[in-house]
């Protein structure tokens, strides 16, 4: 049933989920980060008494409102399309996947939907102190939402927990702590959480240095500013160490990915690290010897340090990944990508005969086929391979993606950096290139996480779950029209919802903070 998948149903498809998931990933990092900005200052008003920070909280918790109610809208239609575009891909790991979106609604998104209306309209109805608790649990519960939902995208990047049930054809859970707290689940949710908060304190910022420019609610702006800068810079630099621990474990787990991520065709010990570089364009296929760059500038030796924390280990490029026959660093010699491919395809032809072992009862040759596939399954997958080429992930856009976000994590920074030298010199509300350059920053926020996204997802292609699950073996039996036709109906839809919002936001900005307790 799926070799005869169409094509342009698969690029449907895609591009379908794509596009409702990047236009969520516009609502959920601020949410994060402004939902743990705003609890701060409360948290400063319930130590302080200060009144002017209960406005101060009370104004950002409004835009943290409008901006969480459209998140939830877009959430609720990417589930869905695991179910609706990827019926192969829902059926073959459902009892695994499913686990984590249904705590997720269990427990985080109840947690959220209980507290945020004591958060909003319980001011001066409750006391100050549960007042604030009900603000901290929702941003937990938020917080915990995406922890869910990270951990079911880092099953996919790395199938942990599980074995394969050859009699129901499904993928089933036997360890739930292994994929709960897999290194690459840890790891990814700690990176994409404070990339958020990140977004939230340049969101911050950069709206409060309007008002500056404005000439409008100084006290307000500078005292949001100075909150916004310092957990800004401490999300920054802890984002730098877990950015390095993604490295690491896309080393160990997905080296392919780390391949074309640095353009790296062939490998080598004491490979160094691309700071920038462009990429030949003519460079069309791994088997040319065309050099992969037109011009880069190296970190000599930096890639096989972060790859394996040793300056001269061996990195496998693209080339060497298909070919094999190399010695990992654990002291095995790699399989090619042909020989993977068919030990995919005995693994499919021996759950085919192990079922049909199975209806006939005939038990010994039902056993033999089921230790055939076991064997194999690691590399199951792969069966639907047809090509070496096929398990290339598209080079130059992983590649400039992985870059873009190093770089503008950099800028911020040094952005954070600057400001909180120019807030203790009292220099803030008279630096006019400061404040447009960090009401600027907003959208480069976005960029960022967007382009790291695209690192995660782009880079792991042709898997939906690695190893285990390609793409073209996920999706559902369609006609390629009606997802074309959602297609633009979602995006029609989403850019309306996102033009509401930046319109209610702007309203509710130029507004301002109250000034008088209603």
């Amino acid at each position: 049933m799926i070799e005869h998948i169409d094509t342009s149903l698969i690029d449907w498809s895609r591009a379908q989920f794509a596009l409702t998931a990047m236009y969520h990933w516009l609502f959920v990092p601020l949410t994060l980060g402004l939902g743990v900005i705003q609890a701060i200052m409360e948290t400063i008003y319930y130590r302080t008494g200060n009144e002017a920070w209960k406005k101060t909280a009370q104004f950002w918790m409004k835009l943290f409102g409008i901006n969480f109610a459209i998140g939830v809208a877009t959430g609720l239609i990417l589930e869905f399309e695991f179910g609706t575009n990827w019926s192969n891909y829902s059926w073959f790991v459902g009892d695994i996947f499913g686990a984590p979106l249904a705590i997720e609604g269990i427990l985080a998104f109840f947690m959220e939907a209980t507290f945020i209306a004591v958060m909003f309209f319980g001011w001066d109805k409750v006391s100050k102190r549960f007042h604030l608790a009900s603000t901290w649990l929702t941003i937990i519960g938020a917080t915990l939402s995406a922890l869910w939902i990270l951990i079911a995208n880092a099953w996919m990047q790395y199938p942990a927990g599980m074995h394969f049930n050859p009699d129901t054809v499904r993928n089933e859970m036997f360890d739930f702590w292994a994929v709960a707290l897999s290194p690459v689940a840890i790891n990814k949710f700690f990176h994409t959480v404070l990339s958020g908060w990140i977004v939230g304190a340049l969101f911050v910022l950069g709206i409060s240095c309007w008002y500056l420019l404005k000439n409008r609610n100084t006290t307000f702006a500078l005292s949001s500013i100075k909150v916004s800068a310092i957990f800004g810079l401490a999300a920054s630099i802890l984002v730098l160490w877990t950015g390095d621990g993604s490295a690491y474990q896309v080393a160990q787990k997905q080296p392919m990915k780390l391949a074309a991520m640095e353009g790296l065709y062939q490998g080598g010990n004491g490979v160094g690290l691309v700071g920038i570089g462009i990429l030949n364009p003519e460079k069309t296929s791994y088997l040319d010897n065309r050099n992969a760059f037109i011009f880069d500038i190296e970190f000599p030796k930096l890639l096989s340090f972060l790859a394996e924390r040793d300056m001269d280990a061996y990195v496998p490029g693209i080339v060497n990944l298909i070919e094999g026959g190399y010695t990992t660093n654990k002291g095995t010699v790699a399989l090619s990508a042909k020989e993977k491919i068919e030990k995919g395809k005995a693994a499919i032809k021996a759950l085919a005969d192990y079922r049909k072992a199975v209806k006939d009862k005939d038990t010994a040759a039902a056993q033999q086929y089921r230790a055939t596939l076991e064997e194999n399954f690691p590399y199951f997958g792969y069966g639907y391979i047809k090509d070496p080429a096929e398990l290339i992930p598209h080079v130059g856009l992983t590649f400039y993606s992985f870059r873009v976000m190093v770089i503008l994590g950099c800028f911020f920074i040094l952005l954070f950096i600057v400001t909180l030298i120019w807030d203790k010199k009292g220099k803030i509300a008279d630096t006019r290139w400061l404040q447009y350059a960090s009401l600027w920053s907003i959208p480069l926020g976005y960029v960022a996480g967007q382009a790291g996204w695209i690192v995660a997802e782009v880079g792991r292609q042709p898997w939906a779950i690695q190893d285990i699950l390609p793409t073209s073996a996920s999706v559902s039996k369609l006609n390629p029209s009606s997802v074309q036709a959602t297609f633009y109906l979602f995006l029609i839809l989403f850019t309306i919802l996102l033009i509401a919002e930046i319109g209610i936001m702007v309203k509710a900005i130029k507004k301002g903070p109250e000034t008088t307790d209603h």
